[in-house]
């Protein structure tokens, strides 16, 4: 299984709204040795995401869906969830149980729609408002509102994936190579990817009107991290170029 995200809404899509949910989501996972796979930016268009709900719940994916469960026109995630699973909605009694509580005589049919969810889905509790979200195999769609969906994934994760958690168990090496182009060092990253398989060899170009440098690192296993960006620096000796840690 592969970690992916799936964040909806015109408000990112135009602009007017800075995307804050994939930077969380790759810190949540990590803090659990877990890493983000992929990561889909939707409109609010119900043909786009009922056709992309189609396609990953076909998958083993474990996937975190961020925006359009409310029930205002714009909002269409549930009903297209729905449709990718073949099911119909139907109000679930756990969501409508939090709803009524939230809301207590005042709750109307308006609000109570905000629990109808594809049929056989789990809610997932809100800590922020009582509005739950909801799981339909292993996709899991939370709200777009961050205080809100950022509790709500960690709480999935610690409930319903804990046996995954590998905290410590990802690790990170880099270092600094000044002089070199990216094609000067592409036979040396992928020699040691081969002594390595399973781990991921990078570089990161960095230009300004100061400094120019290549950022070469490894990412993966950490027992197997010291290893792998030991030998990318002595590569980078034995190719006649200088290295040094990572400011």
């Amino acid at each position: 299984m592969q970690f992916g995200a799936i964040i909806i809404g015109d408000e990112i899509m135009s602009g007017k709204r800075q995307d804050k949910h994939m930077p969380q989501v790759i810190s949540t996972l990590g803090e659990r040795g877990l890493e983000l796979a992929w990561c889909q930016y939707l409109a609010d268009e119900p043909a786009l995401i009922t056709e992309t709900l189609k396609r990953t719940l076909a998958t083993d994916d474990i996937v975190f869906s961020f925006g359009g469960i409310g029930a205002t026109p714009d909002d269409h995630t549930r009903q297209c969830a729905a449709e990718a699973a073949g099911v119909e909605l139907q109000l679930h009694p756990d969501a409508e149980t939090e709803i009524r509580g939230r809301f207590g005589a005042d709750i109307t049919p308006q609000r109570l729609k905000m629990g109808e969810f594809p049929r056989g889905s789990r809610i997932i509790p809100n800590p922020y408002n009582r509005i739950p979200g909801f799981s339909v195999r292993h996709h899991h769609f939370v709200p777009g509102f961050p205080q809100m969906a950022w509790p709500m994934m960690a709480w999935v994760l610690d409930n319903w994936y804990a046996d995954r958690h590998a905290a410590g168990s990802v690790a990170e090496s880099a270092i600094v190579v000044r002089g070199a182009g990216e094609s000067q060092l592409i036979d040396l990253m992928n020699s040691t990817l081969a002594r390595y398989p399973g781990m991921k060899v990078f570089s990161l170009p960095h230009m300004s009107e100061t400094d120019r440098y290549i950022e070469l690192g490894v990412r993966g296993e950490a027992q197997r991290v010291p290893a792998a960006i030991a030998e990318l620096k002595s590569g980078v000796i034995g190719l006649g170029f200088t290295w040094a840690d990572t400011p």
